[in-house]
C-alpha cells in the first residue's frame, strides 16, 4: 500500500531551518515494527503517524517515534502535525481553529492559524503539568558528560534538575553562550546519563543570541537517536518546572521564547506561555510556526 508523507520544518518561519518532521498519512495497517523501521528510514528527531481518532470529534490520533524508539509526547512533532493538518482541512473547505489530536499522553488541544498554503502557527496546551523528578547525577559527572567544568554549571537561583511533562528531562542551567556553544556529548555522557531518567540533557543559559528572547538552549539524547535536536518542544514543557522552581513568576501570564539549534544552523523559537495563580502554575501552552518542505509516498 503506498501511503503519503509530508515534511516540515517546525519552529521556524523559514524552510531548511527549525526542527524537520516526517508526517506519514494514511497509517492504517502499521503495527509498531514497522512505524519503528520507518522512523529509522526518515531518521530524523522524529517521525509522525497519523490515524483515525478514536472518538468523533477529535481530528486524529497521532503516534511518535525517533529513530530510537515510540514517545507518549512531543512538542514539535504536535506543533506540525496540527499545522498540516490544519491546511488539508483549509484546502479542503473545512477549516477550523481548534483541533484535538489523540497522543498516548492523552487529549492535546491545538489552536491553529493557516498562513497561506503552505505554512501555519500552532498553539497546543499541555496535557500534563510539569513534575519534578529525581536527578541522581552530581554536578561534577554532568560537566564531564557534557566536557564542562563543574563551575560552568548553574546560574542565579537555577541548579541543574529534572522535570517530566511527559516526557523526562534533565535540565542543565549553564552561566553563558559561550558554554552552551562548548557543551557537547563527551565519552562518558551515556554511561554518567544512564542514572538519570532518561539519559538526556536540555541545556540552557539566559544568555540570548536574539534581542527579546529570553533563554538560549540545546539539547542531547543520544540514547533515542538524537545527537542533538534543533527544537524539543516536549523539553521546553518540562523546563517550565525550572522556570516556576528557580524563577518563581508572578500571578498572571507570562510568555517566553526560548531559542534553540543556532549552534546546529537550524535557528528554532519555540513560545512557552505560563499562568500562574496563587504562586502555582494551573496551565501552560507551547506554541510555534510550521512550513511544508516536501510531499511524497512510501512505496
Amino acid at each position: 500500500m503506498k501511503r503519503r508523507f509530508v515534511t516540515l520544518d517546525v519552529f521556524t518561519t523559514r524552510r531548511h531551518a527549525g526542527n524537520p518532521l516526517a508526517v506519514v498519512l494514511q497509517s492504517e495497517g502499521l503495527d509498531t515494527e514497522a512505524m519503528q523501521a520507518i522512523a529509522r528510514e526518515f531518521n530524523l528527531s522524529e517521525t509522525v503517524f497519523v490515524l483515525p481518532p478514536d472518538k468523533p470529534g477529535h481530528r486524529a490520533s497521532i503516534r511518535i517515534f525517533t529513530p530510537g524508539g515510540e514517545l507518549p509526547f512531543a512538542g514539535h512533532p504536535t506543533v506540525g502535525t496540527a499545522v498540516w493538518l490544519a491546511l488539508s482541512d483549509e484546502a479542503e473547505g473545512r477549516s477550523a481553529d481548534m483541533l484535538v489530536l489523540e497522543e498516548k499522553v492523552g487529549l492535546v488541544s491545538c489552536a491553529v492559524e493557516v498562513k497561506g498554503s503552505h505554512a501555519g502557527h500552532a498553539v497546543f496546551t499541555l496535557p500534563r503539568l510539569p513534575e519534578r523528578v529525581e536527578q541522581p547525577v552530581a554536578d561534577a559527572q554532568l560537566a564531564e558528560a557534557l566536557g564542562l567544568d563543574p563551575a560552568d554549571l548553574g546560574f542565579g537561583a537555577h541548579r541543574p534538575s529534572a522535570f517530566s511533562a511527559g516526557v523526562a528531562y534533565t535540565i542543565v542551567p549553564v552561566a553563558s553562550r559561550e558554554v552552551v556553544a562548548r557543551a557537547r556529548v563527551a565519552g562518558a555522557f551515556e554511561r554518567v546519563m544512564a542514572a538519570t531518567p532518561n539519559g538526556n540533557a536540555f541545556v540552557y543559559c539566559r544568555e540570548t543570541a536574539e534581542v527579546g528572547h529570553n533563554y538560549h538552549a540545546r539539547m542531547f539524547w543520544p540514547g533515542a537517536g538524537v545527537v542533538e535536536d534543533p527544537a524539543t518542544g516536549s523539553a521546553v514543557a518540562a523546563f517550565a518546572g525550572a522556570v516556576m522552581a528557580f524563577d518563581k513568576p508572578g500571578d498572571g501570564d507570562h510568555r517566553l521564547v526560548i531559542e534553540q539549534g543556532y549552534e546546529m544552523g537550524r535557528p528554532s523559537q519555540i513560545t512557552l506561555e505560563l499562568s500562574v495563580r496563587e504562586g502555582a502554575l494551573v496551565s501552560a501552552r507551547i506554541g510555534g510556526s510550521a512550513i511544508v518542505v516536501s510531499e511524497g509516498v512510501l512505496l
